[in-house]
C-alpha cells in the first residue's frame, strides 16, 4: 500500500519553514501532495498558480513530492486522491491551538482523515510569510528565509503595496 499524505497550505509565499516540513514528510510517506489552497478569507499577494510555479521550483529535487491546486474542502481533497493523512507544521502553542480545532473538525467531516503534526526545525521555527513579506516590503534581506526564485517578485509587490516604488 502507497501512503499518501496531503500537505495543505497557502504558501504565499513558499517559505524555508514550508520546505523543512516538505522534505521531512517527504521521508515519511510514498507521496506527498502539496496542496496550495484557494481561501477567499486571505487576500493573497500572489495568484494560486504562481504559488504553485514558486512551489513546483523548489521542491523539484524532492522524491516524491507533487504540488497542485486545493479548492474546497481539505476532508473531501484528501478523499479524493485516496490520501492517508493530512502533514501540518507546528511553529508554537498558537500554531498548536489553531492546528488542533482544525484537525477536530476534520475528523467530525470525515472520521477517517487523520492529521499528523511535525515540529518545526529550530532553523525555522520562527518564519511564516507574513513575517517574510512584511520585511521584503521594508527592502531586508529575506534571503535566509525563502527561495531565491521568489524574491524578485515578493520585494516588488511587497514594495508596490506599501508604495515604496521598486526595491
Amino acid at each position: 500500500m502507497n501512503r499518501i499524505a496531503v500537505y495543505p497550505g497557502t504558501f504565499d509565499p513558499v517559505t524555508f519553514g514550508h520546505l523543512d516540513i516538505i522534505r521531512r514528510g517527504a521521508l515519511l510517506v510514498d507521496r506527498l501532495v502539496v496542496a496550495v489552497a484557494v481561501n477567499s478569507e486571505k487576500q493573497s499577494l500572489f495568484t494560486s498558480q504562481e504559488r504553485i510555479d514558486f512551489l513546483r521550483e523548489a521542491v523539484r529535487s524532492i522524491p516524491g513530492v507533487e504540488v497542485c491546486r486545493m479548492d474546497g474542502l481539505l476532508v473531501d481533497f484528501v478523499q479524493q486522491l485516496g490520501a492517508h493523512f493530512v502533514l501540518r507544521g507546528l511553529r508554537a502553542v498558537s500554531d498548536f491551538e489553531n492546528e488542533f480545532q482544525m484537525a477536530g473538525m476534520n475528523r467530525k467531516l470525515n472520521p477517517e482523515v487523520e492529521t499528523v503534526f511535525l515540529v518545526s526545525g529550530e532553523e525555522t521555527m520562527f518564519l511564516s510569510s507574513r513575517l517574510v513579506k512584511e520585511i521584503a516590503g521594508m527592502g531586508g534581506d529575506v534571503s535566509r528565509f525563502t527561495p531565491a526564485s521568489v524574491i524578485p517578485e515578493l520585494r516588488r509587490r511587497m514594495m508596490a503595496r506599501l508604495g515604496r516604488g521598486q526595491a
